[in-house]
Order: structure tokens, then sequence, then C-alpha cells
């Protein structure tokens, strides 16, 4: 078993309704079930954590139909990512209102763990495959509305912070309890490092390095701000691991920095798990070419991977220690979102883990102590 704690050989996870009861060692464990068998074996690790996922298998979280978002986040739940944040990207207010409060009620269930907003408030020049159409400055009364609608479920949000605005917006988001993501910058590096310190509210980065100028040893930027904010522990960083968005060299070099602050992440569109073919990611028609998905101006518009694949990613193509990528898809994501109650497996937390072969293929998966089809 491999968990926030490191690698337990031979652990045995047992299970009470919904939640962890307690784990031990085998040996430990058989002295007193010697007619009970563990009910799966293999590598188990957590349950996976994305933090950063628009859709999958066809079906998208920026909606108003509750079941195509329910349909989102249960291919995810299959694919081992037990816990999901549903992200929306920038849209007419009006639509993002909605679908905020489409999405609010899959939080209260259970289905999403909270809701994540990137836009409107978003740099012009780092707009990625958000529409130009909808980039506003931070607006507090959208900010407000936004937040209403969420009724507590909006866990984060990304802003540019180099917009006017910004910092009466992340202010007013972390006095809600919203953690306050930066991302689609184009910022200086003192910019984007003092919206990162204790006085600029925002404690995430959004998608390192994607949506952002390129290192530069004379134009540090945004992604060198964030590295050193991660690496002095006052930032967790997203990472997109699916081998498109950034090289396996970045990726090594970004665990090096800070293997403790490094959230994969999938950010995921609606053609996750399905084939080449048009589909959409908000108001944008986003065309999918050998796995790869892209808006008509050419930039890149999502991820099709799932978490798992993503671990697998940061293990073989980046060389990340097992119990240093198992993090980065559990633990740290978690703690990067303030979900206190998954991302790890001890005692009282949600009985949420994934059986993993030794190749760490996916085998089964274990969600609020039901195993999914």
């Amino acid at each position: 078993m491999v968990t926030r704690a490191g690698v337990l050989e031979d652990a045995v996870v047992t299970v009470q309704g919904e939640r962890v009861a307690a784990v031990r060692p085998a040996t430990e464990w058989a002295t007193t079930h010697r007619e009970l068998p563990p009910e799966y074996s293999g590598t188990v690790v957590p349950g996976l954590v994305d933090i950063h996922t628009h859709g999958g298998f066809g079906h998208r979280f920026d909606t108003e139909d509750a079941a195509q978002a329910r349909s989102a986040a249960a291919f995810h739940h299959r694919q081992g990512s037990t816990t999901v944040l549903a992200s929306i990207v920038t849209a007419a207010p009006e639509a993002m209102i909605a679908q905020v409060t489409t999405l609010r009620a899959l939080a209260a269930d259970g289905a999403i763990a909270g809701i994540h907003i990137e836009g409107p408030f978003l740099a012009r020049t780092r707009c990625g495959a958000h529409d130009l159409d909808y980039l506003i400055d931070p607006d507090p009364t959208l900010v407000d509305r936004l937040l209403q609608a969420a009724d507590g479920r909006l866990r984060v949000m990304t802003l540019a912070p180099e917009r006017p605005g910004f910092d009466t917006a992340a202010k007013q988001l972390a006095e809600a309890g919203v953690v306050v993501a930066v991302g689609h910058s184009d910022s200086s590096f003192a910019r984007f490092r003092s919206a990162l310190s204790p006085e600029g509210c925002a404690t995430l980065v959004t998608h390192l390095a994607n949506g952002m100028p390129a290192l530069h040893h004379r134009a540090p930027g945004p992604v060198a701000a964030a590295l050193v904010a991660a690496a002095q522990q006052q930032a967790y960083v997203e990472l997109i691991g699916d081998g498109v968005h950034v090289d396996s060299g970045f990726g090594a070099l970004v665990f090096a920095t800070a293997p403790e602050r490094v959230a994969l992440v999938t950010d995921a569109m609606q053609a996750a798990g399905m084939p080449d073919g048009q589909y959409r990611l908000g108001p944008q028609e986003v065309t999918v070419t050998d796995g790869v998905a892209r808006v008509a101006g050419g930039s890149l518009a999502g991820g099709t991977s799932t978490l798992l694949q993503g671990l697998r990613w940061a293990v073989r193509e980046c060389r990340v220690p097992l119990a240093d990528a198992v993090a980065a898809v559990t633990s740290t994501p978690a703690a990067a979102a303030g979900l206190d109650e998954v991302g790890d497996l001890r005692p009282g937390m949600y009985a949420d883990a994934v059986v993993l072969d030794e190749e760490l293929n996916l085998l089964r998966v274990l969600r609020r102590g039901r195993w999914l089809a």
C-alpha cells in the first residue's frame, strides 16, 4: 500500500460504511481473521483526487444539464479519480452562474467535491482556449453572484494577478473560504510572486507553465515565481501530466524543486475517454486529433487523459519515486483544495481506494466504501 505515510508492505485496509475503519499489517490482521481473506489484493493507493477537470466520456461540467455533469463525474470515478472538482471555463456571466447553480446540487450529494471556476478574470494575452469576448477585469459584483450561486460549494477560482481589481477579488474569495488560484497570466515575476505571498491570498497555481510565458533566465516570469513559492511552502502548483502540455523534463524539474507541493491534474475536457473528433469546451469548438485537443486558433483546449495516466507519466517519464507521484495525485491536491476527508487512507477518512497491478494499471476502484463496476 502506498499512502502519504510511505510504502507499507502487506497492509490491510478495513472499511466500515463509507469510512476507513483501520489500516493494519497483514500479519496482525490475519491473527483474528484467519477464515476471511482480503477482498482484493494488489498495490493499494488512496482514491485519486483531480482538482481540475472539465468533463469526460462525452460529457461536460460546463452545462446546465445535471445528468450530463453527473455522467462526467462518474466517468472519472470509474477511472480511479474518486474525488473531482468540476471545472467551468470563461463564458457569459449568466451562463457561468447557471452552471454553478447546477453543479452545487451535485456537490451537495457528493457526486463532485466542489466547483472550480477558471475565468473570466484572465489575461487576454494568455487566454488559451478561453473565449476572448468574455474576459474581463475582476468584478466584485460578479464574484459575489458566483459565490451566492455556489452556496458554499465553490472550492477554487483562477484569476490573473495582473488584472486591475485582482487584490480586491482575491481577498473577497479568500474570506469566503475559496482557494485563490493564479494562472492564465502574463505578469512579471514580482507581481506573480506577490500574489502567492501570504498578503496576496493566492495559494495555488493553475496548470503551471501552460497559459503563461515560458521560463527564461532574464525574464523568469510566473513559472519561476510559482516554483519559488512552492519551494518555500507558500503555494501548490498544478501540473498537467498527460505528456502533451509539458515535457517530462520540465515535470522532473518541478518535482525536484518542490515534490510535496505538486498536484497533478488532467484538465480533462469532454473528449477524455473518447475518440478523435469535434467537441466543445465552454463556448469554443474543439478539434481532437491523435488525442490532442485544440481550438481553431491552435491553442491546447484541455486534456484527454485520466489522472491515473498522469501517475504513470510521473513515474515512468519523469522518474519520480512512486510515493511522491502517488502523493501528487492524492494527498497534495486534496490539501491544495482544502479537502480534508480524502487523499489518504487513515481511520475516519472516506474509504476511497484504487487497486493497481505491478504496471500501475487499474484493477478495481473503491469509492465511499463501495466497489465501482
